[in-house]
């Protein structure tokens, strides 16, 4: 069975820094590219940032460039997002998922962790 977890998430002051963690079973995780995606109230789902299945390739929204760092560990079949300097606008719903930026119905995902930045 799937498992994906996040974690890590919580509420901080603008400018500040949040380290969130996705751990994965029950599929070949090193096989697999990841993502994050995070979903703002009221908002439809955002591709945040994506990581190859080896780790050499990172790739991130426009909006977060500079500010965001994506990694993984695959002996330990996690992935994290190192977050900086966050902003306001950075406030929603993390979710890690399988797959790249875009999104298949064959993809797996976690069940979020909360980021809200105040200003």
């Amino acid at each position: 069975e799937v498992h994906i977890v996040e974690s890590g998430g919580g509420m901080v002051q603008s400018g500040g820094s949040l380290r969130l963690s996705c751990a994965a079973s029950g599929f070949t995780f090193s096989s697999y590219d990841m993502s994050w995606v995070r979903q703002a109230p009221g908002k439809g789902p955002e591709w945040v940032s994506g990581i190859n299945s080896g780790g050499a390739y990172t790739y991130y929204i426009n909006s977060v460039k500079g500010r965001f760092t994506i990694s993984r560990d695959n002996a330990k079949m996690t992935v994290y997002l190192q977050m900086d300097s966050l902003k306001p606008e950075d406030t929603a719903l993390y979710y890690c998922r399988s797959g790249g930026s875009r999104a298949s119905r064959r993809d797996y995902w976690g069940q979020g962790t909360q980021v809200t930045v105040s200003s």
